[in-house]
């Protein structure tokens, strides 16, 4: 039994058209869904309201608890690098600037960094650490940042 060219393309055509068919409706149950509709609001309200909200966006943990600061400063490190990774270069130097400020060593932290990172992202990290260093409130902050920038230079 042998199956012609035209035999093929009928049902590569009937499987293409219930393909679409299934497309279309799932689609179409989706978008009639109030849920749906109330989740996507939401959604883009969030966004935007992360996206227009100027300032650092991460709160610093209490420095007196140790504990705190460990998780905040491991959280801060794996979205950097996520971040990087998938391409928001801005926002993951941003995490890995946080990371380096809470760090205990912060010059052993940066040699890492330069030699993991490329060049120009650690570029940015270096130029996001001096901005950091002029906008601290807190003398003791203010010197460690500035103990930083002495120690890059």
């Amino acid at each position: 039994m042998e199956i012609s060219k035209t035999t093929i393309g009928i049902a590569a055509g009937v499987a293409g058209t219930l393909f679409l068919g299934y497309c279309i409706y799932f689609d179409h149950k989706r978008r009639k869904d109030p849920d749906f509709k109330k989740k996507l609001r939401e959604r883009r309200k969030a966004k935007k309201s992360a996206s227009s909200a100027g300032g650092p966006r991460t709160t610093m943990p209490n420095m007196a608890d140790h504990e705190e600061v460990q998780r905040f400063f491991l959280q801060e490190i794996q979205m950097g690098e996520a971040l990087i990774s998938s391409g928001d270069i801005e926002n993951g130097v941003e995490h890995l600037a946080n990371a380096v400020i809470v760090c205990g060593q912060p010059a052993q932290l940066l040699q890492v960094l330069q030699q993991t990172l490329p060049a120009q992202v650690f570029t940015l990290l270096i130029n996001r650490m001096r901005q950091y260093g002029g906008q601290s409130g807190g003398e003791s902050e203010r010197a460690k940042l500035q103990d930083l920038n002495d120690d890059l230079e």
